[in-house]
């Protein structure tokens, strides 16, 4: 009877120390959040603006991340693609503090941060 009873808590003992494990890992390989996030660290994020009267969307997209980078050159650079048709907005690469002053612009709707999706391809091929 004792036998049995310390090997039912060895196993229950292993079986704690698996999940154990295998929770860490998975904490570990979890995406981190944005505000754990480095604050130096850009990431890219789209910004839905206003549309522009009078004003070529780039140029107006331009302007507005001038007004949070400091410079044209350094807007030009976190830029990645200006939205058009669709939507009127940008992409670009920001840091979590930029991204707070660019929401404060006049004319800037939302900013969000973007998102790469991956299509699942499981036994039904359905995509």
């Amino acid at each position: 009877m004792h036998a049995q009873s310390f090997r039912s808590l060895s196993i229950s003992s292993l079986i704690l120390l698996v999940l154990l494990i295998v929770s860490t890992a998975m904490a570990e390989s979890a995406p981190k959040s944005v505000d754990s996030a480095d604050s130096s660290t850009p990431a890219v994020h789209i910004v839905y603006v206003e549309k522009p009267d009078n004003e070529e969307p780039e140029a107006y997209h331009i302007r507005t991340l001038t007004a949070v980078l400091g410079s044209e050159e350094a807007a030009r650079e976190a830029l990645l693609y200006s939205y058009k048709n669709a939507a009127s907005g940008f992409s670009a690469k920001l840091t979590p503090e930029q991204v707070s002053e660019i929401s404060k612009q006049p004319g800037v709707l939302q900013v969000v941060p973007s998102r790469t999706l991956q299509v699942h391809s499981g036994p039904m091929q359905l995509h």
